[in-house]
């Protein structure tokens, strides 16, 4: 028996093992392409690559925006690579975890410098073989492309991303932008910078102005509850320089509160995703799974919900 696209996300919120069934996952609805940020979305239950090609399999989502952690790892990083180490919550680090920190960054830098981009490149036909695209490469945590890393740490992050066949990189929001566009520019790889609720409209305009390459990550519900109005003018005015989108739900307002199960915040999800198959704008849209998990539920259930959504909207 076959399935269609709309059906397995059905069968996910029904009986989520049968996800497997679908050996080649598209999850592209009107034009628009569904995608998912990983493994942040799986809330835990997800980090290496291989366990996070299992479940987009299962949920039948075809397209990805990688964090650097779970890329890394799979290359064969150091221990901790990608994350920051030696700090406790709410806690100084002591002298001594100041230098085991030092240590740790510096022995992931020397990785970083002399890795081969042929453990990327297998990681890009690995998924490729499973019918999934990675669309983006997320460079957060020690990857940060900050003020304190060097030329050859900046091309390091753009070689990755283009062995790992991401159209663009995507990183916080940040005032090193302009150098950051230039290495951009050097190695023709696009950047989408993200949003929490710092930003107002405005936001963005520096770093545009800089480069071509500089571009927008947009986070709908941050920006929903950041300026507590619809996105949907700020996409149709800046749609030529968004390179990609995340999807949640958030009231007005409530600036580090309130993500909210999808349909009942204030973000016009349903508008916006048929916004960009309307006017056929050519970024993904990235599924974000960030309100609290209902009880007798679990992670993928409400991601296949969140998937099932995309797909009623697009229908």
């Amino acid at each position: 028996m076959e399935y269609t696209r709309r059906d397995a996300g059905k069968i996910a919120l029904a009986a989520l093992p049968m996800g497997r069934l679908l050996a080649a996952p598209k999850s592209n609805f009107g034009g628009v392409q569904i995608g998912i940020i990983a493994p942040y979305a799986f809330r835990g239950t997800a980090s290496s690559a291989e366990d996070i090609l299992t479940k987009m399999t299962e949920l039948g989502i075809g397209a990805v925006e990688m964090v650097n952690s779970a890329v890394e790892s799979f290359a064969g990083a150091p221990s901790g690579g990608g994350r920051r180490g030696g700090r406790r919550r709410g806690q100084e680090p002591t002298p001594e975890e100041q230098a085991a920190a030092r240590r740790a960054a510096e022995e992931l830098k020397n990785w970083r410098l002399s890795v081969s981009m042929d453990k990327f490149a297998a990681l890009r036909q690995m998924y490729s073989d499973k019918g999934v695209r990675i669309y983006a490469f997320k460079a957060q945590h020690q990857l940060r492309l900050d003020e304190t890393m060097s030329d050859a740490e900046y091309d390091y992050c753009f070689n990755v991303a283009k062995a790992l066949g991401a159209s663009h990189v995507t990183m916080e929001l940040s005032e090193n932008s302009e150098r950051v566009g230039r290495f951009a520019a050097k190695h023709r790889m696009h950047i989408g910078y993200h949003n929490h609720t710092q930003v107002d409209e405005q936001s963005w305009d520096a770093a545009l102005a800089q480069s071509e390459y500089n571009g927008i990550n947009l986070d709908v519900g941050h920006f929903t509850a950041a300026i507590s109005k619809s996105p949907i003018p700020f996409i149709q005015k800046h749609h030529a320089r968004i390179r990609s989108m995340h999807l949640k739900d958030r009231r007005y307002g409530t600036k580090g509160s309130d993500n909210l199960p999808w349909g009942e915040g204030d973000t016009p999800l349903k508008e916006v995703l048929q916004l960009i198959k309307r006017e056929q704008y050519k970024f993904p849209a990235t599924i974000e799974l960030e309100y609290p998990v209902p009880e007798g539920s679990d992670v993928m259930r409400e991601l296949a919900k969140c998937f099932q959504y995309c797909q009623d909207a697009l229908g």
